[in-house]
């Protein structure tokens, strides 16, 4: 390992950036950064706190309530949006390299990333150039039609797997539309959110239009759902948060959007292309180094190909290139921080109690420090098992047999998420009626995890509340207001005339 895997000209510290400027905080506190392959602090972040959001959304609403944001024309807005996404494609190796630093994500994988946060940006810029509103008519009676407003400071709370591109999904849509911003985005990974305020700047969003809190999430995450001035919440994150969340906006009934955790099943029946299968279900739990919402992370397969199945999916798992985040060969990097790390080597210690270990269970060989963890595979899961129920986050997969296709369905609809599915079949009527049967708010048929982006994006039980994406990003940061108008004499019941 050599220097070159280190990012030139890295910050020595990181700020906020409130109402065109960056600040410490109030009270000066500050926070480490780690770089998860050696573990060791790297440079320092500003710890936001109560203070530091008040001064944010302060700033926000000024832009909003006197700023020139919210009242221009959409194909203004959509010219700044695709200024922004010109700026981000043209930086994206640099977004790639500091990334990857900082998340321990794959350079490759980063920059597919870093290319996915200028479509965001372009996607929704043009959008709303595009958009048309809903109008209905009786002819020579009534007309009614529907105005679409921007609602105000939306607070943006965002994950450190793949942030930068994370962030990009909501900030598109919450600035497409005429919103300004407060985003807090996750203290493990705040070195690319950094660089938004500069591509923002250069694009010519107006000043107070965006602002960025960085912090922990029980201190500044926490004031900004809280803040009276704040209507609007999009979170990504974890369950138990979103429930938190949940519990702390309801006072003032704020608009709440939040995509959570996921323990989604990859359902392989004896039909299926099987090795499209293995790849795609390889690729689909240990890409972005499993720290994916909507990583495959059960694989049920029926029983005639299980045996079959298991072996070859072992023998490849085994083949998956882990190393270092800034080497393309790189399929597998470091976890984000330690932390991180001991929670998934505990479950998969938990994991070798609970099903047959095939592939990985420990550091891989060479790795003596930082948070690498070979892909690691258990077959023979059995559905009560805490690796088949709960959300691990990392590049551990269990794999489960079934026999019949109702058992299936039962398995995979016997957890508490509900974010994706992925269905290997050949028998079209049997893959139509199985999507609609799981309880899962994607699905994926004999496909790995490609997105329209003007599809909606959401899950259900546990794993979120509400939707976003396309048209329905749109509906989240706008109110919808019916004007009724009418054409012809005034129809009145009339009451106490004499």
């Amino acid at each position: 390992m050599t220097d070159s895997r280190i990012p030139a000209d890295l910050p020595d510290h990181i700020q906020h950036y409130i109402d065109g400027a960056f600040v410490d905080s109030a009270d000066g506190d500050t926070f480490d950064v780690l770089d998860p392959v050696t573990n060791k602090t790297y440079t320092t972040a500003a710890a936001g706190k109560k203070d530091d959001i008040d001064l944010a959304v302060a700033a926000a609403k000024r832009a909003f309530d006197e700023g020139p944001w919210p009242r221009m024309l959409p194909r203004e807005r959509s010219r700044v949006l695709h200024r922004i996404a010109d700026i981000v494609e043209s930086r994206d190796q640099r977004l790639a390299e500091l990334e990857s630093y900082d998340s321990g994500l794959p350079i490759t994988q980063a920059l597919g990333q870093a290319r996915r946060a200028a479509e965001n940006f372009r996607f929704f810029a043009d959008l709303i150039v595009a958009q048309a509103d809903d109008t209905f008519k009786v002819p020579g009676r009534q007309i009614n039609y529907v105005n679409r407003k921007p609602i105000g400071v939306a607070g943006l709370i965002t994950p450190w797997n793949t942030p930068f591109m994370l962030e990009s999904w909501k900030l598109g849509p919450a600035l497409a539309t005429g919103n300004t911003v407060v985003l807090k985005p996750a203290e493990f990974t705040p070195l690319s959110a950094s660089l938004w305020a500069g591509i923002f700047e250069e694009a010519g969003l107006p000043q107070g239009v965006f602002n960025l809190v960085n912090g922990l999430g029980e201190d500044a995450g926490d004031a900004l759902v809280k803040h009276p001035d704040v209507p609007l919440i999009s979170f990504t994150g974890e369950s138990r948060t979103g429930q938190i969340i949940f519990g702390n906006a309801a006072p003032f009934l704020k608009g709440l959007s939040m995509e959570l955790g996921g323990k989604s099943p990859a359902v392989v029946f004896a039909d299926a292309d099987l090795d499209a299968a293995i790849d795609a279900t390889i690729f689909g739990v240990f890409s972005l180094n499993g720290e994916r919402c909507t990583a495959g992370s059960r694989i049920l397969v029926e029983r005639s190909v299980y045996d079959e199945f298991v072996e070859r999916y072992a023998a490849q798992a085994k083949r998956v290139k882990v190393g270092y985040p800034h080497e393309k060969t790189t399929e597998v990097g470091a976890l984000v921080h330690p932390e991180h790390y001991e929670k998934v080597m505990s479950y998969v210690e938990i994991g070798k109690t609970e099903g047959r270990l095939v592939a990985g269970g420990g550091r891989p060989e060479g790795f003596e420090e930082g948070n690498f963890v070979a892909p690691t595979v258990f077959a023979d899961v059995s559905p009560d098992a805490r690796i088949f129920q709960e959300e691990i986050f990392g590049p551990v997969v269990a794999i489960t047999p079934f026999d019949t296709e109702e058992e299936a369905l039962a398995l995979a609809n016997g957890v508490k998420y509900g974010l994706a599915a992925y269905i290997w079949t050949n028998d079209l009527t049997r893959a139509h009626n199985f999507a609609g049967a799981v309880e899962a708010g994607m699905v994926w048929l004999n496909s790995n995890n490609v997105r329209d982006l003007r599809t909606p994006f959401g899950g259900v039980k546990a794993s979120g509340l509400g939707h976003e994406g396309g048209y329905r990003s749109i509906d989240f940061y706008t109110d919808q207001q019916a004007v009724h108008i009418t054409l012809g004499a005034v129809h009145n019941p009339t009451f106490g005339k004499n």
